[in-house]
């Protein structure tokens, strides 16, 4: 029962029978709990708050509304507000540190603008990012628990494999790794304690009997990604270093690709081999090529970043399964392998960074690499027109 000027003592039933204003709001004050009261709205929402004074300042701070805010949570958050009040301590302030507290999409682009500058898979990171963070990128950096890491690396590997899991997981892991030096923030890393999947080494490569549809597959992309695909397969190149390919790097003469040092993955300048059929493709790009890029591309980078659309075509045209753009690389070395090339050829080949065969790499010329590409490019020819593709 609502007592003298609006105060009484709070009860469930005493909350829900208060009557609701023809307008404005109408407050009633709990009468055992100082600064405790209730507001009700015309739209009949009913609001625990409570007024302290802080510093000598009259504050307000907003409970929680009624019914999901019970009478005894609201006494009880009162209570502790009171406390705070007299160490001159306000609540609100709190709670706007809470609201302004970064979230890891804030923790994402901070991170992602310093990758951009020493990172040359940061474009890999931002669709991984975009694709498989939903769950997370709302959340601030201090609410996301180790049980909520755990939850959502399971997730990804049920959906999408053991190892992308892995790969999104190392890359949340990284970002609260960097999180102090990139914006303060001194909480604990949630990944720590998460167990990765375990992961098989892949051995998929193009079989012969998967060239001719493979390859009839690609005559029926426009010639960009016609162009691509093959320059993936006959070079062994890394797909974004091919999407990157630029004209002042290449001595077709030669055949020959200079791939400098910032833009291989382990860092060491390379020389790729351009196999005859590389070198058609690309002078006949070159007859109507503008600018920089061989695969030239109205996007932010000027050249073609994201292949996935035309390599689920291709895949699909041709019927071929569980086969990766990734494998086009992992199919050259196999074949070179078919046709009895040394493992240390082959790792010339491919830039393979081996600090037991660097001396072994030194010692090699070109014309031995040369001819093993040519021969796997040839072998792999041969099988998709139906040829002989066995040992040479």
């Amino acid at each position: 029962m609502v007592g003298k000027g609006n105060r009484f003592s709070f009860t469930k039933r005493a909350v829900e029978a208060l009557p609701v204003p023809t307008k404005g709001r109408a407050t009633y004050y709990d009468e055992r709990t100082p600064g405790l009261c209730v507001r009700v709205t015309t739209g009949g929402a009913k609001t625990f708050s409570v007024f302290r004074r802080v510093n000598g300042r009259p504050t307000r701070v907003t409970i929680g509304k009624f019914p999901e805010t019970t009478v005894e949570q609201a006494r009880d958050h009162a209570a502790r507000y009171a406390a705070a009040a007299v160490d001159g301590l306000n609540p609100n302030d709190a709670k706007r540190e809470q609201r302004e507290a970064p979230t890891l999409q804030d923790l994402f682009d901070v991170w992602l603008a310093h990758a951009k500058r020493h990172k040359k898979t940061w474009a890999e990171d931002e669709r991984k990012w975009q694709t498989y963070f939903a769950k997370l990128k709302t959340k601030r950096l201090a609410d996301v628990t180790t049980a909520d890491v755990t939850r959502w690396h399971a997730s990804l590997g049920e959906n999408h494999g053991n190892y992308l899991a892995n790969r999104a997981l190392a890359l949340l892991s990284a970002m609260y790794g960097q999180s102090h030096r990139l914006m303060g923030y001194d909480g604990r890393n949630p990944c720590v304690g998460v167990t990765k999947f375990k992961e098989s080494s892949r051995e998929r490569f193009l079989q012969p009997d998967e060239l001719r549809p493979f390859f009839e597959a690609l005559q029926a992309e426009p010639p960009q990604w016609r162009d691509f695909w093959l320059l993936c397969l006959f070079t062994g190149a890394r797909r974004g270093n091919v999407a990157a390919m630029a004209w002042a790097d290449l001595d077709l003469t030669r055949g020959l690709w200079f791939l400098p040092g910032q833009v291989t993955k382990n860092g060491a300048a390379m020389v790729a081999i351009l196999p005859p059929p590389a070198v058609a493709i690309l002078e006949t790009r070159k007859d109507g090529a503008r600018g920089r890029w061989v695969f030239a591309a109205p996007t932010s980078t000027g050249h073609i970043i994201d292949p996935r659309k035309s390599w689920l075509r291709v895949t699909k045209t041709a019927g071929i399964e569980n086969l990766r753009p990734h494998d086009l690389r992992r199919s050259l070395g196999s074949w070179q392998a078919i046709q009895g090339a040394s493992m240390q050829v082959i790792g010339a080949a491919l830039g393979h960074k081996d600090p037991k065969a660097t001396a072994v790499y030194a010692r090699l010329t070109v014309d031995p690499v040369r001819q093993s590409v040519t021969q796997a490019v040839e072998a792999m020819q041969a099988a998709a027109k139906g040829g002989s593709h066995a040992q040479g």
